[in-house]
């Protein structure tokens, strides 16, 4: 699950000019991992609170503008985060904090998808379940 959450921030960031000339030259790997780690956690985070990968889901089709509770949970570690490891500028965090609701309907559109099997519901259960083979083991290893 990390792994087309981190290609849909490669493709997001991307295809945005803006968003990509925000981030240093030489340091876009980097900014793409941790924006991914952010949404990769909060997603799991509004999972587990949210009753799993169904109510997850609820929440995103309930729409995901900027102050919905997913894009603030994953708002406000990202942007602080942005800036202490990256030395990026609050107009550089915040454009990119903004791009957050887009980000996340990308992921809600592909899950979403019956012709797209890259996120499903079942795959999002299995990586949001905490277990050695979900999201929590993979990206536990990441943090040590």
């Amino acid at each position: 699950m990390f792994d087309q959450i981190l290609n849909l921030v490669k493709d997001h960031m991307g295809s945005n000019p803006e968003l990509s000339s925000a981030i240093p030259a030489g340091q876009e790997d980097a900014v793409h991992q941790e924006i991914a780690s952010h949404v990769a956690n909060g997603l799991q985070n509004q999972a587990s609170s949210a009753g799993g990968a169904g109510g997850l889901m609820s929440m995103l089709s309930g729409g995901i503008g900027s102050g919905s509770p997913i894009t603030s949970a994953i708002e406000g570690g990202l942007v602080g985060s942005l800036g202490t490891k990256f030395g990026l500028p609050p107009l550089a965090t915040g454009a990119i904090a903004a791009a957050l609701p887009g980000l996340l309907q990308k992921f809600a559109n592909k899950a979403n998808d019956p012709n797209d099997s890259s996120i499903t519901q079942d795959s999002m259960t299995s990586a949001f379940s905490g277990g050695s083979g979900g999201l929590g083991g993979m990206l536990g290893g990441m943090f040590k």
